[in-house]
């Protein structure tokens, strides 16, 4: 499955990016579609097959499952 993730601050997406090359998955960072976040313009997306319970983190603000028919919301740091 194919996943996006979005940022509070750029500092925060590097970070998470070294994090997921811990975990053994490789990370793309690039600027995040103004549909999903105009917070910090830097998001990560990444293809994983894993529980996704290991793959939030402080640093994300939300993370979204890409499907056919765009972006499903899987998680936001405000509830």
């Amino acid at each position: 499955m194919e996943y996006i993730a979005t940022f509070f601050t750029h500092s925060g997406a590097v970070k998470y990016k070294r994090h997921m090359k811990r975990l053994g998955i490789e990370v793309e960072l690039q600027p995040v579609p103004r549909r999903l976040s105009s917070d910090c313009g830097i998001g990560a997306r990444f293809i994983t097959s894993h529980d996704m319970s290991h793959f939030i983190s402080d640093d994300i603000d939300k993370l979204f499952l890409v499907e056919s028919d765009g972006e499903r919301l899987l998680y936001s740091s405000v509830e």
